[in-house]
């Protein structure tokens, strides 16, 4: 089957350099094109794309307001947005993965390094390696943290198994890693992984770090 990405930049010649890179594989194919966020939400609710490549940084609508309201929309719950952005401060980086996101890549990133990035994310995967984890959990840490009104009620339909799972990944570890610390199998502590995603309507690991940081799993110490 065919991934469907869509662009979304200000940058025309950007765009037009993605789209030949993308449309030069044979699993690969660019859906359309948009130059702010407000087009963006029009393009993917029309075509529902696999992947979106979004700028972080663009007039009118930026990438980040776009991309909150795709990961609020249930009809485009399978759209997964990669952020493109110049300057990977940590204050973006977190809004990005607060706002949805399962990634994100500078824009200097190599022809290979892309369209790997794009493959990993429709199947379901971030742009959140352990190593990349642990890094960003000592950003996150290092900033207030964010709670909301529903997050003491969905951590409490977790099981105690299931909060052990989510500390572990938001700690930075892989699927062999828990399976060693708790001692069951890789498979098992995926499955374990996946109900939690379920229960807390995660759509990637990303999205698990950042729950375990605002609900204050993630202590000064444990990454």
């Amino acid at each position: 089957m065919t991934t469907g990405v869509a662009l979304v930049d200000d940058q025309a010649l950007l765009r037009a350099t993605f789209r030949l890179l993308i449309d030069s594989t044979t699993d690969l194919a660019v859906v359309g094109e948009a130059a702010n966020g407000h087009e963006a939400l029009t393009l993917v609710r029309r075509t529902k794309p696999d992947v979106v490549l979004m700028d972080i940084r663009m007039p009118e609508c930026d990438g980040i307001e776009a991309t909150r309201q795709i990961s609020a929309s249930e009809d485009l719950n399978h759209v997964r947005v990669i952020m493109l952005t110049t300057f990977e401060t940590d204050e973006l980086i977190m809004d990005a993965l607060r706002a949805g996101a399962s990634g994100y890549l500078g824009k200097g990133v190599g022809p290979q390094a892309l369209l790997d990035a794009i493959r990993s994310v429709a199947a379901g995967e971030s742009l959140l390696s352990p190593t990349a984890t642990r890094l960003l959990v000592s950003r996150v840490l290092a900033q207030p943290r964010v709670t909301t009104a529903s997050t003491p009620a969905a951590l409490a339909d977790l099981t105690a198994r299931e909060r052990e799972v989510l500390t572990l990944v938001g700690s930075g570890l892989s699927n062999d890693d828990i399976a060693k610390r708790l001692f069951i199998s890789p498979a098992t502590a995926k499955t374990h992984i996946n109900r939690t995603m379920a229960k807390l309507h995660a759509r990637d690991r990303a999205q698990l770090v950042i729950f375990a940081y605002e609900t204050g799993l993630i202590t000064p110490g444990q990454h």
